[in-house]
């Protein structure tokens, strides 16, 4: 059975590379393409290497119909995203990349965005989209919330080790490198190619990065008291990708067990030999997440690095897998596509 999806926002780059994974997809169809600054434009003129796909044109999300449709991949900008989806059809299932639904506590979503929510009656169903964590809520659910990027990577490193109590939780050092797509593609100054090629440039420090509310909300839950973690996350300049260093105190040979452990039944995520520590180009352009486990100088301490492409894993990857489950598909569906090297 081929199941019909429409994508709002599909000239940005989530929206393109949802684009690029359904191509392959065995029982996914696209049914409607949404950019309201490009509608009445192909694919193609937007983004050429799609040329070869036969793609319905970009329109406005008033004109798509959506009696035909099974899912949403709503690709829109945080506030965007919830005023859209609040009038969707009831009963349509959407997969959110955006921020929106991530935070269940109105006031936590206040405090790192800015404004009140405009749909807290949606946000307290929508089901966070961190697959391998909510699977069974997911395969149920209406609404997913997909997780920010930078929030994916470090959880999957640490998420085991909080739940198994291995490591101090009042001492956690998380330093990020992640690559430009990361900021979208709507054009900003202190992107240009001469803003940011041959340099590295920490931003979020002292506690600002939005995605610290989703660190906040997932591992206060998971430990059954306030969890904080210390975070910095640095631009570098590659067009894909997500690292993340962690600094742990705790044994590292017992960390590196209990995430071997705990991933050793998950197609995407896997666990590197003790000692061996991962890339971002062995993961770049698929859903895979690798992660390492160090030893540190100082006894008792450990470094657990996590990587995955931030556009798939950590976004539409993560999108289709969730709306597999969602459609009743095989979570894998689609998504074994090996990383492009080099």
């Amino acid at each position: 059975m081929t199941h019909s999806v429409a994508i709002l926002g599909a000239s940005g780059y989530t929206g393109a590379e949802l684009v690029r994974l359904i191509a392959t997809h065995p029982s996914l169809r696209v049914a409607a393409l949404t950019g309201e600054r490009k509608a009445g434009m192909a694919m193609a003129e937007v983004y050429p290497h799609l040329r070869h796909l036969d793609l319905p044109k970009l329109c406005t999300i008033d004109e798509v119909d959506f009696a035909g449709i099974d899912l949403v991949f709503c690709a829109l900008p945080h506030a965007t995203s919830q005023a859209v989806i609040k009038t969707l059809p009831d009963g349509l299932k959407v997969v959110d990349l955006s921020a929106d639904f991530r935070l269940r506590d109105p006031a936590a979503y206040e405090k790192w965005y800015g404004k009140p929510h405009g749909a807290t009656d949606l946000q307290g169903t929508a089901v966070y989209g961190l697959t391998e964590f909510y699977r069974e809520a997911i395969a149920g659910a209406r609404l997913v919330a997909g997780t920010g990027c930078n929030a994916a990577t470090v959880q999957f490193a640490l998420r085991p080790l909080i739940e198994a109590a291995l490591i101090d939780l009042d001492d956690i050092i998380v330093d990020l490198k992640c690559g430009v797509s990361g900021a979208g593609r709507s054009l900003k100054e202190n992107m240009l190619f001469g803003e940011r090629s041959e340099d590295v440039a920490a931003y979020g420090l002292g506690g600002t990065h939005r995605h610290l509310g989703e660190f906040d909300q997932e591992f206060s839950e998971i430990a059954g008291r306030e969890v904080r973690i210390s975070f910095t996350p640095h631009l570098v300049p590659i067009n894909r990708g997500i690292l993340a260093s962690c600094y742990v105190k705790g044994e590292a040979q017992a960390i590196h067990a209990a995430l071997e452990s705990r991933y050793a039944d998950e197609p995407f995520v896997i666990v590197l030999p003790f000692g061996t520590v991962p890339s971002t180009a062995h993961v770049q352009s698929s859903n895979f997440c690798h992660i390492g486990v160090a030893g540190d100088r100082i006894p008792g301490r450990a470094m657990v690095v996590s990587t995955l492409d931030n556009l798939c894993k950590g976004s539409s990857g993560q999108a289709v897998q969730n709306a597999n489950l969602m459609l009743g598909l095989p979570e894998t569906e689609g998504l074994m596509l090996a990383p492009v090297f080099p």
